[in-house]
């Protein structure tokens, strides 16, 4: 049976292109109730998960993948390459015939193209470029990977073949390579955009090579996708994809229970215990590389003095907090790296809840009778944090047991995600999932000085022995030296505590009996490229 808000959202997809009946969802399409709204349809310019998962891959590819069962990297648009100059210059070989999408916009004259990976790294890579600061140039992955100083020059070696160039050795570029943000745009759209004078539409109204096409996107409401027939790996099965915009999880749920929805991001996980919905729900769950953990804005007083961030991390019951939130679907958090990482150290320097040690430290530091402060707190589901707001609640209360009187601060997600960029915050409760398996991604892109910059180091702290450490980290090439050097820089982090990590979570979905396919990477984002609808399914 539609329900009437689905057939209201049907029926405006129909009033705006091609989809001829509601039906056409039921027998060939898939609805994803997502949690907000992106803020790009362009990942190289956002960090959010949001962002990802409505885009990377879903509009687009990138020239490599990496396979997380055989844990190495894979062909995607460059079916080879090969390294020179003792690992200093990377030549890629682009797949033939790969076509970008065809649209009401836009139609191609030609394939992929070396001058397209060109375009698409040269754009954030050079502040010249005529690209670079259409909507913003911020580029925060690439700023706070580190990429942007690694890389010397993207170049064409023929119209199949290009060339990366390094400033210098690095273990973890083509790991980099292989994330949701490294994507292929079409310099030859770009070009027809300026010729129009609208190249903001290049991130608005998106081309790529990936499986699906956008149609429509309406804020707050909802995203539309076609099918790409041409896609180079063979058209995906469902040919329509809508992402119905619902930022409140209890909704989310209601919906698949209804069947407005097929499948849902970030289901509550005291909603997962509830199995005897009709028809039944199911609930997938993968370990997923990430991190939830609290940030202080080390640029403002008290939070830029050491004593006063030791105290605050022995303060509040981690232990508790994750029991109460994650329902023992959690693990506690020993530093940044978590146990699914090759650099993991268990015995890392820790912070057991200790108020009166918190209260001595703050004696310490000049404030024995405490200060006020803010704890921002994000307002929607993420894989690392399935309550924000709850968690900032339970951490108001340990604060006040040490004199330290906390009120807790959120916003809409993307005003959020932008007045944290700006450093408006005093202390936020953020997080991190990891876009590749390198440790060094975990680190850089939360806590160097170029993430500060960037916006995606959310204590604002930057500390030149940190940074020499994680460069004297990359450059080894011995796995066992690499992993010495890493745990060296946890115990390093914990000892400064910028932030205090608090636990890794698993990650859950939940979907349609009669759904199947839908892929959650471990590192990040959501994959609908071999999603289907099963017919006649038992119950």
């Amino acid at each position: 049976m539609k329900t009437p808000l689905l057939l209201a959202a049907l029926s405006l997809l129909a009033g705006c292109g091609p989809l001829e009946l509601h039906q056409d969802i039921n027998r060939d399409g898939l609805v994803f109730c997502s949690e907000g709204n992106p803020e790009s349809f362009n990942p190289q310019l956002d960090t959010s998960g949001t962002t990802v998962d409505a885009t990377s891959a879903q509009l687009y590819d990138r020239l490599i993948e990496y396979d997380a069962e055989q844990q190495t990297f894979v062909p995607s648009l460059a079916h080879k390459w090969e390294t020179f100059d003792g690992g200093r210059r990377y030549r890629f070989h682009l797949r033939p015939n790969v076509q970008f999408h065809q649209t009401d916009w836009f139609t191609p004259t030609r394939p992929l193209q070396a001058s397209d990976v060109v375009f698409s790294f040269t754009r954030w890579l050079d502040p010249h470029h005529d690209y670079h600061k259409v909507n913003g140039g911020q580029y925060p992955f690439f700023r706070a990977s580190g990429l942007m100083r690694l890389i010397e020059r993207v170049e064409s070696v023929n119209s199949t073949t290009v060339d990366f160039v390094l400033t210098r050795v690095d273990s973890s570029f083509l790991a980099n390579l292989a994330t949701d943000f490294a994507v292929i745009l079409s310099a030859e759209y770009a070009q027809q955009l300026t010729q129009q004078g609208t190249p903001e539409l290049l991130d608005r109204h998106p081309i790529g090579t990936g499986p699906f096409q956008f149609i429509e996107f309406r804020k707050d409401l909802l995203i539309r996708y076609g099918a790409n027939a041409n896609y180079w790996q063979g058209a995906p099965a469902i040919k329509h994809l809508v992402y119905s915009i619902t930022p409140n999880a209890n909704k989310r749920m209601l919906k698949l229970i209804t069947g407005e929805c097929d499948v849902i991001a970030y289901p509550l996980v005291t909603q997962l215990e509830q199995r005897d919905y009709k028809p039944p729900v199911k609930v997938t769950q993968t370990s997923s590389p990430n991190i939830a953990f609290w940030a202080f804005n080390t640029e403002r007083p008290p939070f830029d003095q050491a004593l006063v961030r030791q105290a605050l991390a022995h303060a509040i019951n981690r232990p508790a907090i994750v029991q109460t939130i994650y329902n023992g679907q959690a693990q506690l958090a020993t530093g940044m790296l978590p146990s699914t990482s090759w650099a993991y150290q268990p015995s890392a320097t820790d912070y057991p809840y200790d108020p009166k040690r918190a209260r001595e430290l703050l004696r310490q530091a000049g404030y024995p009778n405490g200060f006020a402060m803010t704890i921002w707190a994000a307002p929607i589901q993420r894989v690392y944090n399935p309550n924000a707001l709850r968690m900032a609640e339970l951490i108001q209360a340990d604060l006040a047991q040490i004199g330290v009187t906390a009120s807790i601060v959120s916003y809409e997600w993307n005003t959020f995600r932008q007045r944290l960029a700006r450093g408006e915050h005093d202390t936020a409760l953020v997080g991190w999932v990891a876009d590749n398996a390198d440790p060094d991604n975990f680190l850089r892109p939360t806590l160097s000085c170029s993430a500060a910059r960037s916006g995606t180091n959310r204590a604002l702290w930057c500390d030149a022995d940190f940074d020499q450490q994680l460069l004297s980290a990359i450059q080894s090439t011995d796995p066992q030296d690499r992993q010495r050097r890493y745990q060296a820089i946890e115990t390093y982090v914990m000892q400064q505590v910028p932030l205090v990590p608090i636990a890794s979570s698993l990650r859950f979905q939940a979907h349609q009996h009669n759904i199947f396919g839908v892929e959650l990477p471990p590192y990040g984002g959501i994959r609908f490229v071999n999603a289907r609808r099963a017919e006649h399914v038992p119950l």
